[in-house]
């Protein structure tokens, strides 16, 4: 059930290829949950890569590169998830869901409820969440992300702004999104 190899990039041809820009996205995804020394930079392209094996293969760079955050969302989730398994409970902080360097680096209690809320909006627009995975875990601009997802900048900041008000009601932090979205 391959695909021919003349059709698609495997992750063992793309990996070394993109190395560097897989490493200042998972730096750039680290940051953004906080993750700490509890896993690395190179760690965590490491296990990009092992997931990324399993693929078929990649159509084009924004595809891999695509596929890579998501990846690294997944990992980070699932390490915040470990670290909770004691400590399920109260305590969450809000998340505020704003341009990607002006985020504050959330809780992994605020990592968890961002990736079910994201979870949900997928069921109602995978397209929203395809938004959000690419401006707050991929750490993407308008324009890449536009890029990634093969749709105009335009339509990437609508998405954006009604992903971000979406999520900033599921969270809890309606109050916190009439006082930060601009006028």
């Amino acid at each position: 059930m391959s695909t021919p190899p003349d059709t698609l990039a495997t992750a063992e041809l793309l990996v070394p290829v993109l190395y560097d820009d897989l490493r200042r996205l998972a730096r750039s995804a680290r940051w953004r949950v906080s993750a700490g020394s509890t896993l690395q930079t190179t760690a965590l392209v490491h296990e990009a890569y092992l997931r990324l094996q399993r693929s078929e293969g990649f159509a084009d760079r924004q595809h891999f590169m695509r596929s890579a955050a998501i990846a690294m969302r997944q990992i980070l989730v699932n390490l915040a998830r470990e670290a909770l398994a004691d400590k399920r409970g109260g305590g969450a902080s809000e998340v505020a869901l704003h341009d990607a360097p002006e985020l504050p680096a959330p809780s992994a209690e605020s990592l968890l409820e961002v990736a079910d809320a994201l979870e949900r909006l997928g069921r109602f627009s995978a397209r929203l969440a395809q938004v959000v995975e690419c401006r707050f875990f991929g750490g993407y601009n308008d324009e890449e992300t536009a890029a990634a997802l093969g749709l105009t900048d335009r339509t990437v900041r609508r998405d954006w702004e009604k992903a971000r008000a979406w999520l900033l009601r599921e969270l809890g932090g309606q109050t916190a999104a009439t006082e930060d979205v601009p006028a």
